[in-house]
């Protein structure tokens, strides 16, 4: 559509338009890589303009203005998200942050709590029919424009046309100012230690199964986490930002959305940023969605997507799965933007949950972020009710319906090794474990990684099979007491009705994973995994034979679990140096036997006093 014939009163220069605003003015500004710039700048450079105030989700043209005094004695920034370029005028008092849930803010709006004059907004030229496009940025732009008296928009035929609910009538703008310009380009700061993100992609990765439906926080880390899902299928996004990192998902057909049920075959998300390359990519793509973040940051609306996957980072978590994001300290570093809405979006889908992925230190590994209480003056962005699974580059912690003994224990097994016993120390201190509790083990875990296998049963179902770790210790209890007693009494040769929690810890301190050895086989009830198997060997003598034993639940047994599990110990004990094993059977207990049979034909009986035997069996 021609504006020139249809509206010609409406374009105007930058400098007229701008002239339009009054003193004292609250005005609205697009968000983030969408924002206005040749509007910015030219209403900075408008020396009428006083007293102006300035909301914007997303800064970054202005922050080239916010360390001069002139500036700040005309504008005053009201942000609700502090980006990487205004964190230090933050930090120095110089904008002002709101903190709001990302869904809520157009609500802000609407009701007038939050009043405004002006929208600044940057649209595409308008279609044949007079729709513009909002481009990059649909988030709270349309809300912002919505109630504001006065809408200017930047006409900029180098923003992208995007599908979904970014089409704005040229009736709905007072003013038109036509200028060209690279659309703002957003490149993440490249995470410092590739091979924690490494580490922490390896472990996000095995939490998301194929058919997925995943959304990605704002951030570098959950970038870069992005990177360790090439081998995924069928994923879905349901998401806050696009950026660069799920172009390779996207364009291997890693991202195909075709399982989503919610709007299958598209990918939701509220705003792009990024390179030209993903603006060209976006640019009247059809499975690209872009809808106000009312719509896609509601957690009703979130959870409408079965098997949704939220991805996010944290600064800190203390000890009882309480999650700071926004501050450091009295000092405020981003916002609360879009993780809680995702959070609690995330568990109300069906079998959905969340991710807190971080790493382990922070300063150069000077600090420990799993800490034993938040910083003083930090923001409790999360709450210890609504954390589920936390990630380091030590591993996973699963939080959700466990007390704060377990808390404590999973995550500082997966805190920086030099801080778990500190971590310990402080957890006692508090009370919130038991005084006699031992801390988890000390050493870099990652090895055991290669210990972790799979079982498929007749039936379909999967039981995996990995090392024993200290979190585990009430599952090893429960596991004990789901058992007949009969089963008990072949696995310790007496009545044993009882298994204390000190027993149970010395079971799991005595595990070395190299000396001695222990794996749990783990089947999913519900949306948890319950020990139904377990399997360990332990160094016996010099004469390098481990001693070997087995106990499989009774709903599991016959099914093959002990000859699978037979053969994993065997790879893991010759790695460490073992010839073979030696075991102690009652003579009743015929399959244990004709396992040890099946694998060992060459085994001997060292001893028969015809109750129990002694088996050696020596390794091939």
């Amino acid at each position: 559509m021609n504006l020139d014939s249809y509206c010609p009163d409406k374009i105007m220069t930058a400098e007229s338009a701008i002239s339009k605003i009054k003193i004292g003015s609250r005005i609205f500004i697009g968000t983030g890589c969408g924002e206005p710039q040749h509007l910015i700048h030219t209403m900075v450079s408008n020396k009428a303009l006083e007293d102006i105030l300035i909301y914007q989700m997303l800064s970054f043209s202005l922050s080239r203005y916010v360390d001069e005094p002139s500036f700040l004695g005309r504008f005053s920034l009201k942000l609700f998200f502090i980006s990487r370029e205004m964190r230090k005028a933050a930090f120095e008092g110089k904008i002002d942050y709101i903190p709001a849930y990302l869904s809520q803010i157009p609500r802000l709006f609407y009701s007038k709590r939050i009043g405004l004059d002006v929208a600044l907004i940057q649209v595409s030229p308008p279609d044949k029919h007079g729709f513009c496009s909002l481009g990059v940025s649909v988030d709270i732009t349309r809300a912002g424009m919505a109630n504001s008296t006065l809408v200017i928009a930047q006409v900029n035929a180098q923003m992208p046309r995007t599908l979904g609910d970014s089409s704005v009538h040229i009736d709905e703008i007072d003013y038109f100012v036509f200028h060209d310009e690279p659309i703002l380009e957003f490149s993440p700061t490249i995470y410092p230690d590739n091979n924690v993100a490494q580490r922490i992609g390896h472990y996000v990765s095995q939490l998301i199964s194929d058919n997925a439906t995943i959304q990605v926080g704002f951030g570098t880390l959950p970038n870069e986490i992005l990177l360790y899902l090439k081998d995924k299928r069928n994923l879905g996004i349901h998401t806050q930002v696009i950026t660069d990192a799920f172009l390779p998902l996207l364009e291997q057909k890693v991202v195909t959305c075709k399982k989503k049920n919610h709007m299958p075959g598209r990918v939701v998300a509220s705003l792009c940023m990024g390179s030209r390359k993903l603006y060209d990519y976006v640019d009247d793509n059809s499975l690209i969605n872009l809808l106000p973040s009312e719509y896609v940051n509601d957690p009703n609306v979130i959870a409408m997507n079965n098997n949704l996957i939220s991805i996010s980072s944290a600064l800190e978590v203390d000890l009882t799965g309480q999650i700071n994001s926004d501050s450091v300290g009295y000092k405020f570093y981003s916002g609360i933007g879009d993780q809680v809405d995702f959070i609690r979006g995330s568990a109300m889908s069906k079998n959905g949950f969340s991710i807190i992925a971080l790493p382990s230190t922070a300063q150069n590994g000077r600090l420990s972020r799993i800490v034993s209480h938040l910083s003083e003056g930090a923001g409790m962005a999360t709450t210890r009710g609504d954390v589920n699974f936390v990630v380091t580059e030590y591993g996973i912690a699963e939080l959700q319906g466990k007390s704060i003994y377990q808390r404590v224990m999973e995550l500082a097994q997966i805190a920086h090794p030099k801080f778990r016993d500190e971590l310990i120390q402080h957890a006692k201190k508090q009370h919130f474990i038991f005084a006699d509790q031992l801390p988890p083990s000390e050493d870099d875990l990652l090895f055991l990684e290669d210990y972790k296998t799979v079982f498929n049963l007749r039936d379909g179902r999967t039981i995996g099979f990995r090392p024993l770790m200290s979190a585990d210790e009430f599952d090893f209890r429960n596991f004990f007491y789901s058992l007949h007693e009969e089963t008990i009494y072949r696995r310790f040769f007496y009545r044993k009705r009882v298994l204390p929690r000190r027993e149970i810890q010395k079971i799991r301190v005595n595990v070395d994973y190299r000396k001695n050895m222990t794996l749990i086989g783990l089947i999913p009830i519900g949306g948890h995994k319950e020990i139904v198997a377990v399997a360990s060997y332990a160094e016996e003598s010099q004469d390098k034979y481990a001693e070997v034993a087995f106990v499989v639940g009774e709903n599991y047994q016959r099914l093959g679990l002990a000859s699978f599990m037979l053969k994993q110990l065997e790879n893991i004990a010759k790695e460490n140096d073992f010839i073979g094993f030696k075991a102690v059977v009652l003579k009743e207990n015929r399959g244990m036997i004709n396992v040890f049979k099946k694998h060992y034909p060459e085994l001997v009986k060292i001893k028969d006093d015809g109750m129990e035997m002694e088996l050696q069996m020596k390794f091939e």
